[in-house]
C-alpha cells in the first residue's frame, strides 16, 4: 500500500464560480480525491488556497518547505501537489532545484474550474497520484502531470492558454496508455540546493523583454529600484537592442546580476552576434541561460542570491546549474 500526501496550493482545480466575479480558489483540496485509489492511500491538505497568479516568492518557498515536510514523513511514499497553471513551471522548477529525496513530487492542476461540466482536474489528480505512487519514478525529481503526460519540471512551459494539455517542453518522462503508466526516460538530476531562507521572499529579480525599439533604460531603472538581478529575454539566441549592451556594463559595474536568456519558446543561447547582439551582451557582463527560460532562470537566480552568493561568484555556481 503507497501513501501519498496531497498539498493543495488552489488554482483553477480549486475554483468556483462566483457569478459576476469570476472564478475564485475555494475548494478544499480534501474534496479533489477520495481517500483510496485501489491500492494507494491519499491525504489531503491545503497549503494555500489562492489563484497562482497572485503568488509570490514568499509562497513559493512555503510551498517548498511544506513538500520538504511532507517527503520527511517516513509513511509517505510521494507528493502531490495542486497548483494553479498560470506560475505552475516556477514552483514545480523551484521544487526540483531543492528535491534531495529519491521520493516523487508531482505538481498538477486543472483548466477548467471545479464547478465546471466537463472538469478536468479529478483526472490529473488521479494520473499524478498514480505516478507518485510508482517507484520506477523514485528519483526523477520534481514532475508535472498533465492530460496524461508527465513531463520534468525543468524546460517545461505553460504554452497555451486554455487547452486542455497546456504545458509543452521538458523531458517527457512517462505518460498514461489506457490505465497503465508507461514511464520513458528519467531526467537529468543535478545536486539538490537548500530550500531557500527567508531572504528569498524579497529577493528582487526583475525580467526586461528585448523587442524592436526596447527601452535599455528600463534595465537601468531596475537597477535603481533595487533589483539584485535582472534576466534579459533576449530576441533569437541571445541579443537585443541599441543600448541594451551598455545598460548590461553599467548594471554589473554596480554590482546588479543580468542573466541572458530568450524570448523565443524553445532552444539555447547561443551568442553569437555583434553589434549589440549576444556576443557584445556577453562582454558587458551578460550570463548566458543556456536552455533555462526568463521565467526559471529568474527562479535559479532568486534562490542562489538568497544565499548571499557573491556577485563575483555567481556566475560559476549559476553554470553549474544548467
Amino acid at each position: 500500500m503507497a501513501h501519498i500526501q496531497l498539498l493543495g496550493t488552489g488554482g483553477t482545480i480549486a475554483s468556483r464560480s462566483q457569478g459576476t466575479r469570476g472564478a475564485v480558489a475555494t475548494e478544499a483540496s480534501s474534496a479533489l480525491v477520495p481517500k483510496q485509489y485501489g491500492d494507494v492511500t491519499v491525504r489531503a491538505r491545503d497549503i494555500l488556497t489562492i489563484g497562482s497568479y497572485r503568488l509570490d516568492l514568499a509562497d513559493l518557498r512555503r510551498i517548498a518547505e511544506a513538500v520538504g515536510q511532507a517527503l520527511a514523513d517516513p509513511d509517505t511514499d510521494g507528493v502531490v501537489v495542486t497548483h494553479g497553471t498560470d506560475t505552475l513551471e516556477e514552483t514545480a522548477f523551484l521544487l526540483d532545484l531543492v528535491h534531495a529525496s529519491p521520493k516523487p513530487v508531482v505538481v498538477t492542476g486543472a483548466q477548467r474550474t471545479a464547478d465546471s461540466p466537463d472538469a478536468d482536474g479529478p483526472r490529473n489528480v488521479a494520473e499524478a497520484v498514480r505516478a507518485a505512487a510508482d517507484e520506477r519514478l523514485r528519483g526523477a525529481g520534481a514532475l508535472i502531470c498533465f492530460n496524461g503526460t508527465v513531463r520534468s519540471a525543468r524546460g517545461a512551459r505553460k504554452v497555451h492558454t486554455t487547452a486542455g494539455s497546456p504545458f509543452g517542453g521538458g523531458t517527457e518522462v512517462a505518460h498514461m496508455a489506457g490505465n497503465q503508466l508507461v514511464v520513458t526516460a528519467t531526467p537529468r538530476r543535478y545536486p539538490p540546493l537548500p530550500t531557500p531562507p527567508t531572504a528569498f521572499d524579497n529577493t528582487r529579480v526583475e525580467i526586461i523583454t528585448a523587442y524592436p525599439g526596447a527601452t535599455p533604460e528600463l534595465l537601468d531603472h531596475a537597477v535603481q529600484l533595487g533589483s539584485r538581478a535582472v534576466v534579459l529575454a533576449g530576441t533569437g539566441v541571445g541579443n537585443a537592442g541599441p543600448g541594451f549592451a551598455e545598460a548590461v556594463k553599467r548594471a554589473t559595474g554596480n554590482g546588479c546580476i543580468v542573466v541572458l536568456s530568450t524570448r523565443a519558446p524553445w532552444g539555447p543561447v547561443v551568442p553569437t552576434y555583434g553589434d549589440g547582439g549576444g556576443i557584445d551582451l556577453v562582454e558587458a557582463g551578460a550570463i548566458p541561460s543556456a536552455d533555462l527560460n526568463p521565467f526559471q532562470a529568474r527562479i535559479l537566480t532568486a534562490v542562489l542570491l538568497s544565499y548571499g552568493e557573491p556577485p563575483e561568484e555567481f556566475p560559476a555556481v549559476f553554470e553549474s546549474y544548467l
